[in-house]
């Protein structure tokens, strides 16, 4: 099983409001990252929330997440994903974690599903998607790689270790510039979504 972790804890300062709740489509961001999950073969989802916790969560809690709280998310998105791993990691059906980001709106249940079947396939430790040569998002990790995770150093955090572990990575082309799209400013916001 791939348990889906949606990071979703930071402060939202260049955006200037929590980007999780910014409209795309008729829904929130989180809204239609859930929605989207839910469609896949993804077996468990979690969000993790820091600032803005009891709002967000008020958003979120009639959906079919489960809900972590990092009170450590000033420390960065590490310490996010550090709290899943360890809500998850003594699940043993679950065999690796799809990570994605709240303010990477675009992503699409066929690229999900497209992810997780090269990771069973190929039993690729990590599963990332490609747009022309750049990666983008979501990403599957390996449970192998949870320890390694929770000691990654704080300032490269988990590109650390998938720069260690090239070899060990499976890239899937993918034909939508959406998976590379981080919609992190009022000013990207414009550009690319049109939900106001």
């Amino acid at each position: 099983m791939i348990v889906a972790v949606i990071l979703s804890a930071g402060e939202s300062t260049r955006m200037g409001r929590p980007k999780a709740l910014l409209p795309i489509e008729g829904q929130k961001f989180i809204e239609r990252i859930i929605g989207v999950i839910g469609q896949s073969r993804v077996g468990r989802t979690i969000v993790v929330l820091g600032h803005h916790a009891a709002q967000l969560r008020g958003q979120i809690e009639h959906l079919p997440v489960e809900v972590v709280i990092n009170p450590d998310y000033q420390s960065g998105q590490l310490s996010s994903l550090q709290a899943a791993i360890r809500y998850i990691k003594n699940d043993d059906r679950c065999d690796g974690m799809l990570v994605h980001l709240v303010d990477h709106p675009f992503i699409d249940a066929a690229l999900v599903d497209a992810l997780i079947q090269g990771f069973y396939q190929t039993r690729g430790l990590i599963v990332v998607p490609r747009y022309r040569g750049k990666r983008g998002h979501p990403v599957i990790f390996s449970r192998d790689f949870f320890e390694e995770l929770l000691n990654a150093p704080v300032d490269e955090g988990a590109k650390a270790v998938v720069n260690a572990h090239r070899r060990e990575t499976l890239e899937i082309e993918w034909q939508d510039e959406g998976i590379t799209l981080d919609i992190d400013t009022p000013e990207l916001y414009r550009q690319h979504v049109r939900g106001e």
